[in-house]
């Protein structure tokens, strides 16, 4: 499995509307994006704009996704020295580029001078894009490149940070891109921080996801299914471990590869909020992908969109050839 599999959760509710901090006056609100029904095959997320493919998070990646077929954009945000929302994963600028330091130590501008790609290694395990180098892309022009029709995911890769909400919250106003953007962090005090933007789709965190699935899986139990619609996600195949506490210490047993979603955890999900949309995180297979569709997953997220699609076209034609049609 790629890395991938370490990827985050993901719960957001549809909202609309737009009040920018400072407004004297409310701007007209703008249409949300519904969420779309379910569909037979799994909708495909660009992770990291599909990092296996081209650099993560560059805008190469984001048109390489689109080209093959990408049907939303899952992005990494940090902020720059300056205060400028950029797209950079890691915390220290040498895991991707040639250079060093933290992404909050450098102004956009010098950011954007490094080469994002400089690590990023191909098939043969050459260095393709020393030569071609991709700049650190800002939000702003990340969301400029994406069709307006298509969802983006941000995932905001810092310790809570108002500046950082702030900043992203004044770009999603200035390209009306509100209704049609979903807000996630593995840090729970972003939530708190979200509350000042009522337009804002802040996704569930991945603890309440996490439980739901172990309660169903352990107790058989369906706790709290979510009540609006909206977004959950969870890896498909998890390596995970439980803990037991006794008197005289604490009993540990892994468990690799662990597969929490069943047909009775999609029910659970579905019981009080029938247009929920599920997500897994982790398709690495033609197979991964035609279990997540027969469980009837709304969509998946994929290191690479070019493989991605030629697992849905093999399904499809599957289908087909069967005489059902997805």
């Amino acid at each position: 499995m790629t890395t991938f599999a370490r990827s985050i959760v993901l719960v957001t509710a549809l909202l609309c509307g737009l009040l920018a901090p400072g407004c004297a006056t409310p701007p007209r609100a703008p249409t949300a994006v519904p969420v779309e029904p379910a569909r037979a095959l799994p909708r495909l997320v660009a992770h990291r704009g599909g990092t296996a493919d081209a650099p993560e998070n560059t805008l190469l990646a984001i048109h390489t996704a689109l080209e093959n077929g990408a049907d939303a954009l899952w992005l990494s945000v940090q902020l720059s020295a300056d205060g400028v929302p950029v797209l950079y994963r890691p915390r220290d600028l040498s895991a991707l580029t040639e250079g060093q330091g933290l992404v909050a130590s450098l102004p956009a501008a010098r950011l954007q001078a490094l080469n994002a790609g400089f690590r990023f290694r191909d098939a043969d395990g050459a260095f393709p894009y020393r030569a071609r180098p991709q700049s650190i892309a800002r939000l702003d022009q990340a969301l400029a490149a994406i069709p307006h029709h298509v969802p983006v995911m941000l995932d905001l890769k810092a310790e809570p940070s108002p500046a950082l909400v702030q900043a992203v919250a004044a770009v999603l106003a200035r390209g009306n891109d509100w209704p049609r953007t979903w807000l996630y962090s593995t840090e729970a005090g972003y939530a708190p921080l979200w509350q000042r933007y009522p337009q804002a789709q802040v996704m569930e965190s991945r603890d309440a996801t996490r439980r739901r699935l172990l309660e169903l899986a352990l107790a058989q139990r369906c706790a709290a299914p979510p009540t609006a619609r909206g977004w959950a996600a969870f890896e498909l195949r998890r390596d995970l471990e439980t803990s037991e506490n006794f008197t005289l210490g604490k009993g540990q047993t892994p468990v690799s590869g662990a597969r929490l979603w069943t047909p009775e955890a999609m029910a659970c999900f579905r019981s009080r909020a029938p247009e929920f949309s599920l997500l897994w995180i982790g398709v690495g297979s033609e197979q991964d992908y035609r279990l997540a569709a027969d469980l009837g997953a709304d969509a998946v997220m994929v290191d690479s969109p070019r493989q991605a699609r030629a697992w849905r076209e093999a399904v499809e034609a599957a289908a087909e050839s069967s005489g059902r049609r997805p």
